[in-house]
């Protein structure tokens, strides 16, 4: 291509959009064609036809990109360097997260079909080992997704460093349902995945209906074009009154999706989700318009403590990066105050979710001896602890 300059396609639900090039100048531009009247992402408002980024590619773009183990796993069959983050969506970006893919333009013959890939020509977000899966319903088994074709789920697996995640989540997610309803947090269940004959969490997409359609989805750091960071750290530079502020902007009912953020929020510090970056929340797609998706990526980071995991809340609250053992009650209340929410609804989120941890006591892990499973003694107590520090009066 001119000057070794890329340029790639962009699709919004299997449709081409526009197109995204590399600029001279290091950074990259997203142009709509001339006929598009639909904007694919809160950041790229269709009125402006032109959208650029000074360095780098775009933190739209940079988001929809893998993270952590899989990358490396890209990066390593594709030949490429893992910080390019430009040529790994041009090989592995047509079927993203969401509504919008990256495919190699049409007379660009230098992007090799790659077979070899996990999940070839399709990528995930997030840190975590993953994997795209389809289930096979007459062998009664999840396959890894190939690279056309139906990817309905997510399995998530644990890591040599932590071979409690699984079960983690898994808990996190079912007590979070108890509190919240099922509802609000993403449909999961454990199982197994045939080839690599290993246990995982089998999340169903949300960002996928029945019929395998593509749905909008756009995370957080996407939305405020926050840049991934060479460390990945760009998603932990904000604050939640920065999230509710997205809410408010781009909800189709920001009154009603306030109020479940702010209930998510009490939830999260209960169950020490101290992981809920600006890439664990998401606007959805819904009939009416844009809306808070489900709950997903929950883990207890508590019982990790001393093995190297922050114990800090995720974003700031009123200016501070707090230690979710510091986020009180006054604390949040004066969070919900700043957001917009009345005293009756804050003090009702409070009554609701102290009602409903009684009925979800059942689900917490009771081992009868510690030592047989400390794993589950930790997440126990760190739970009803915080129960008992933000709930009781």
């Amino acid at each position: 291509m001119t000057n070794n300059l890329r340029i790639a396609q962009v699709s919004f639900k299997d449709e081409i959009a526009g197109r995204l090039e590399e600029t001279a100048s290091g950074g990259t531009r997203f142009v709509y064609h001339e006929q598009w009247r639909e904007p694919i992402a809160c950041c790229f408002p269709e009125v402006r036809r032109e959208h650029e980024w000074r360095q780098g590619l775009h933190p739209f773009f940079q988001h929809l990109g893998a993270e952590g183990w899989l990358r490396e796993q890209q990066a390593r069959v594709a030949h490429i360097a893992e910080e390019d983050d430009f040529g790994l969506l041009l090989r592995y970006g047509a079927d993203c997260i969401g509504a919008v893919g990256v495919l190699p333009a049409l007379d660009d013959s230098s992007i090799p079909l790659i077979n070899e890939a996990t999940n070839p020509g399709r990528t995930i977000s997030g840190v975590q080992r993953k994997l795209l899966v389809v289930r096979d319903d007459a062998a009664n088994i999840y396959r890894p997704a190939g690279a056309t074709g139906p990817d309905p789920y997510i399995a998530k697996f644990n890591s040599e460093a932590l071979p409690t995640l699984v079960r983690n989540e898994n808990l996190s997610l079912r007590w979070t349902a108890a509190i919240l309803g099922a509802d609000e947090v993403t449909e999961f269940r454990l199982d197994r995945i045939a080839e690599l004959d290993e246990s995982a969490l089998i999340v169903t997409r949300f960002d996928r209906t029945v019929d395998g359609r593509k749905l909008r989805a756009e995370d957080f750091a996407q939305i405020l074009c926050k840049p991934r960071g060479a460390d990945y750290g760009g998603k932990y530079e904000a604050s939640y009154e920065e999230v509710a502020g997205v809410i408010r902007e781009h909800s189709a009912r920001p009154e009603i999706d306030l109020a479940r953020f702010y209930r998510r929020l009490i939830t999260f510090v209960l169950v020490a989700n101290g992981d809920a970056h600006l890439k664990n929340f998401t606007l959805l797609e819904r009939p009416e318009g844009l809306r808070l998706s489900p709950v997903y990526d929950l883990v207890n980071v508590g019982t990790y403590a001393g093995e190297g995991y922050s114990q800090k809340f995720a974003l700031s609250v009123g200016g501070d990066f707090l230690t979710l053992d510091a986020v009180s009650r006054p604390v949040l209340t004066a969070f919900g105050e700043r957001i917009g929410l009345s005293k009756a609804a804050i003090s009702g989120a409070f009554r609701d979710i102290k009602a409903k941890v009684k009925q979800a006591e059942k689900l917490l892990p009771k081992p009868d001896d510690e030592s047989r499973d400390p794993f589950g003694a930790r997440y126990t107590e760190i739970v009803r602890n915080g129960c008992v520090r933000l709930l009781e009066d």
